[in-house]
């Protein structure tokens, strides 16, 4: 029985654009055929045994023709796999989503179109331009700037579209452009027409270029703007000024290096990209399981025993997910930890905890282990056992502050954290691209990145380097680097949160 193939938009660029049928199809699919202009960060939605097929082209070259794409398509589905064809912007708007329609009905392929948010119009309003306005454009067309105008016999009507007097979009057309707007401005259009051209729409790192018909390709080559880029015509592209949004965020168009581990990244990310900053994730620490949990194991039986008085104390959300995971293997729940005064380092890891139905008995005022201790030093702590469970490169000043206090005290090793294998080029590759601040969050991603580059610290001295708290920034500090910003809450909202005051 054959498989039936989804031809889904992915929108324009910003990955949260996709449609909520979109990314259903997407996260149903045995098989995922993209194209280039998307963001990668969708694929992350696809199943993990999801087949990713790359197919994407550019001018000059292309991974797979289209013939090969269409029969791409045809197999998998008749081998009876669910397929989405995703599609930058919308399949049907010079996206040839029609011509694979097309083959896939030729061959008796069941298929469905899913719609989706095209480049002309959100390219244009993430630019804070209107395609339309009361009084000012009450039409737009969009067209393919792919064919040179000057051709002898266009299929484009330029001479009817310079005096339309509505919004002109002009899609995939920066080869051709200056000669488009030459022969505008011939068939009639106005030089000081008004023209935004707009690259990378919708992305983070979205890139706008105002002007006069008959000089803004000049200006935009002097920006170093590059395919993709979508032209706007008319004038509506004078609402800009007033309606801009996008690049008025506080962190718009700043390239921010996130070095936390793959599964803590992505809150980070999302804050970062709700100030308009632009995320590159490089974990610089893998979170690992042990090779042997004896230890873990037997600590946890042995305090669980204990009906009450005894003190755990969480350092990290990874930790809690250790313990828990323990716990599980080991057939039992939260309420094994029944007899123990629970403290947590760090709303993060208060907030992991509170998944798991435990409201934390203490949480510090701040992160740092000397002033952990500080806090709790007002308690009698003589003879009252402690485990603390945490990395296998975790700092002791927790556990000596307590123990010089009276308390029996057993730090245990829950995870361990790992330098992920291959960084190093991909590092290189980031920075030497350009990046404009450099997040820490621990001292270990410190010392992790810089053993990626091989101690190469000229590689970040362009970049402004925003730690987490005290101890990160001693660890940069000690290691060589210059620390421009250190986050008064050391948390990851107090990271962002410094940031945005200082570009503001």
């Amino acid at each position: 029985m054959p498989g039936k193939v989804f031809l889904v938009g992915a929108g324009p660029g910003d990955p949260s654009l996709i449609t909520v049928k979109g990314l259903r199809c997407l996260q149903q699919a045995d098989v995922v055929v993209y194209d280039r202009l998307m963001d990668p960060a969708l694929l992350r939605s696809a199943h993990a045994t999801a087949e990713l097929v790359f197919v994407g082209k550019e001018r000059g070259r292309q991974a797979l023709t289209q013939a090969e794409i269409n029969q791409l398509l045809v197999e998998r589905a008749a081998a009876g796999a669910v397929v989405v064809r995703l599609k930058g912007g919308d399949p049907f708007v010079f996206g040839r989503g029609g011509e694979e329609a097309q083959v896939l009905a030729g061959q008796d392929i069941p298929f469905e179109v899913v719609p989706g948010i095209t480049s002309a119009i959100a390219a244009a309003a993430y630019a804070g331009i209107p395609v339309t306005q009361r009084r000012v454009a009450t039409c737009f067309t969009v067209v393919s700037g792919s064919e040179d105008p000057s051709k002898p016999e266009s299929s484009i009507p330029w001479d009817v579209l310079a005096r339309t007097g509505g919004t002109l979009v002009v899609l995939m057309g920066w080869a051709a452009l200056q000669s488009i707007l030459e022969t505008l401005q011939r068939q009639g259009m106005a030089p000081d027409t008004p023209v935004a051209l707009v690259q990378w729409g919708t992305w983070k790192k979205q890139q706008t270029v105002s002007g006069a018909l008959s000089g803004v390709v000049e200006k935009a080559q002097a920006a170093g703007l590059t395919p993709p880029v979508v032209a706007v015509i008319g004038p509506v592209v004078n609402l800009r000024e007033e309606l801009r949004w996008f690049d008025r965020q506080p962190l718009s168009g700043r390239r921010a290096l996130i070095t936390r581990s793959r599964t803590q990244a992505s809150h980070l990310r999302t804050l970062l990209e709700a100030q308009g900053a632009e995320p590159l994730e490089l974990p610089t620490i893998e979170i690992a399981p042990l090779e042997d949990y004896a230890e873990l194991d037997a600590a946890l039986a042995r305090y669980s025993n204990l009906n009450s008085g005894y003190w755990l104390i969480f350092a990290s959300a990874n930790a809690v997910d250790a313990v828990f995971a323990r716990l599980e293997a080991a057939g039992q729940d939260a309420r094994a930890l029944a007899g123990a005064t629970i403290g947590a380092i760090g709303p993060a890891t208060a907030a992991a905890l509170a998944q798991r139905g435990i409201r934390a008995d203490f949480i510090p005022q701040t992160s740092v282990s000397e002033a952990v201790v500080a806090e709790l030093a007002g308690r009698n702590w003589a003879g009252v056992p402690v485990l603390l469970p945490g990395a296998d490169i975790g700092r002791d000043a927790l556990a000596r502050g307590l123990a010089d206090r009276g308390a029996p005290v057993e730090r245990v090793t829950a995870y361990r954290t790992l330098t992920p294998q291959g960084a190093g080029k991909e590092a290189r590759r980031l920075l030497e691209q350009g990046v404009d601040v450099i997040t820490f969050t621990s001292s270990s991603t410190v010392r992790n990145l810089l053993n990626l580059l091989e101690g190469d610290k000229e590689l970040l001295e362009s970049a402004l380097i925003a730690c987490i708290g005290p101890v990160t920034a001693a660890a940069a500090r000690e290691l060589g680097l210059r620390v421009d910003l250190v986050a008064a809450e050391h948390t990851v909202e107090g990271l962002v949160e410094a940031l945005v005051n200082h570009y503001q």
